[in-house]
């Protein structure tokens, strides 16, 4: 149970877009009791006169699936003024697992676990051990598309007889346990061998639950309003709720499509399917090596994939299809090998530097093969959008925050680390394209009501006394993409549960997290 607290004098959001109000907010027993002229003899006094008091923030879009799992208490979504993640997403899961699909995530897909055991097991099994291990913030769990067909049906790209039923099953367990929805990771395996009709099978599922379905799309690029189609029509097949992942026009051919992906997102809603969508303030993204390449890369899993990166024949048929740059092509043609940072590889003399330099005198796609077949794990940053579609897709009312982070170790994405401050720092208070009280909606209520999570992202009374109180004035990031893991600036204190975890900027060792089930 939270103590009791007075956050005295600050400008108060509710979350829902009001303007702020100078007032204090009275905690007690986890809730927020008051909001007003609070008189409160004996409870802790927080001074935060010239400070903004805001909902805690709601990540729509994490990794940190495994971070629980990780030695120590990991505060850097805290340090963020994030007291709530959304995990689970774009199809990767550790949960449901058995024998045999565990030991394709470690081949496949380890960096993501951050150094945690990866372990087979039931989704409810999964909960209760993240439970257990702590969380250092809050976190509601998505089932992954990606586990259910590898625990279904291997690794194959075919479906075996059966398949889609078993997965069903599955997603109906995952929902029972907590699951707040399902996610995809259409452009990697093995969720990029789906067809629509697979896909709107477990939307079914998750209709009779009441979940979200959250994607990241077949195409983000020159092919991104089919993708819209298509995930529009597969959570339309279920009747829920839609959550368009990580907002973006990715690659130069589809630069000045922000329009195009709002318009299908606006039509969307007029036609009866909620959808709204996430967005990390960047023009790089992140992702694992692998999503450079075709899909046909990935089929049967890593020592198949290894075999055929190091085919001669082979490896020229994934370049004619990689330059070609359809959907399921991967993304090679959407940017340049300058322009792509490795941040994760077993050869760490590769690490920190672009593609383009690893290769040297010799060619980047071969390069890009033979890095991929000595570490299938490799990771990357990519810079694939323009600063114009950014601030277009930034100041729609459907499009939230959603860090889109790794686990906090080695060279990750500086959203990892300064997401939400350097959306508040630099687009808010220095360049202005939002507004305090509608980015701070953007960053609590609008994603907690599409998740499902009751009396979070508010800040009113009778709401769970999750909040973030900021120094406007210092709020910031100043990572780089080479040098990300830098403590975000302003953050002044996060309550948890009404349990002061962040006091004067330092984390005071809490593990004061729950998980969120649905």
């Amino acid at each position: 149970m939270g103590e009791r607290s007075v956050l005295r004098g600050g400008t108060v959001f509710d979350g829902l877009g009001s303007a702020g109000r100078v007032a204090d907010v009275l905690v007690d027993g986890g809730r927020v009791a008051e909001i007003g002229r609070v008189t409160a003899a004996g409870a802790r006094e927080f001074d935060c006169d010239g400070l903004y008091v805001a909902p805690g923030f709601v990540d729509a879009h994490a990794h940190s699936d495994l971070v629980p799992g990780m030695d120590g208490p990991q505060p850097f979504k805290l340090h963020q003024g994030v007291t709530t993640e959304i995990a689970g997403n774009c199809g990767f899961g550790f949960a449901p697992l058995t024998e045999e699909s565990a030991q394709v995530v470690r081949d496949m897909f380890d960096e993501l676990a951050g150094g945690a055991e990866v372990l087979p097991g039931s989704f409810a099994g999964f909960l209760d051990t993240v439970q257990r291990l702590g969380p250092t913030n809050h976190i509601a769990y998505l089932v992954g598309h990606h586990t259910l067909r590898l625990t279904a049906n291997g690794a194959d790209g075919e479906l075996r007889p059966g398949a889609v039923e078993r997965m069903r099953a599955l997603a109906a367990e995952a929902f029972e346990a907590g699951a707040v929805g399902f996610s995809t990771g259409l452009i990697y395996p093995p969720g990029c061998f789906a067809d629509r009709a697979e896909l709107e099978q477990i939307a079914e599922v998750a209709g009779v639950h009441g979940r979200i379905y959250a994607t990241h799309m077949r195409d983000e690029g020159r092919f991104l309003e089919d993708a819209v189609d298509e995930a529009v029509a597969i959570a339309g097949a279920g009747g829920i709720r839609l959550q368009i992942s990580h907002c973006k026009a990715a690659g130069i051919p589809a630069h000045g499509k922000a329009r195009a992906l709002l318009d299908r997102m606006e039509q969307a809603r007029l036609a009866g399917v909620d959808v709204v969508g996430d967005q990390y303030p960047y023009l790089a993204g992140g992702t694992v090596m692998l999503a450079l390449l075709p899909n046909a890369a990935a089929a049967g899993g890593r020592e198949a994939m290894t075999a055929r990166l190091r085919d001669p024949a082979q490896r020229a048929s994934l370049r004619a299809a990689a330059e070609r740059g359809n959907p399921g092509d991967g993304m090679w043609s959407s940017t340049h090998p300058a322009r792509i940072l490795v941040t994760a590889h077993a050869d760490e003399n590769v690490v920190g530097r672009a593609l383009a330099d690893v290769a040297g005198d010799g060619d980047p796609f071969d390069t890009l093969c033979d890095l991929l077949a000595t570490d299938p794990t490799a990771a990357i940053v990519l810079e694939m959008m323009a600063e114009a579609d950014v601030r277009e897709i930034m100041r729609s009312p459907l499009v939230g925050v959603g860090s889109d982070n790794g686990p906090p170790l080695g060279l990750q994405h500086p959203r990892t680390y300064g997401c939400f401050p350097r959306l508040l720092g630099s687009y808010v208070r220095d360049e202005k394209v939002l507004t305090w009280e509608e980015a701070i909606r953007k960053a609590t209520s609008l994603i907690a009501r599409q998740f499902g999570l009751a009396g979070r992202g508010v800040l009113l009374p009778g709401c769970h006394a999750d909040v973030t109180v900021f120094d406007p004035e210092r709020i910031g990031h100043r990572g780089t993409y080479t040098e990300p893991g830098v403590r975000p600036d302003g953050i002044h204190a996060v309550l948890l549960g009404g349990r002061p975890v962040v006091v004067d900027g330092r984390f005071t060792g809490e593990r004061a997290g729950q998980v969120l089930r649905a």
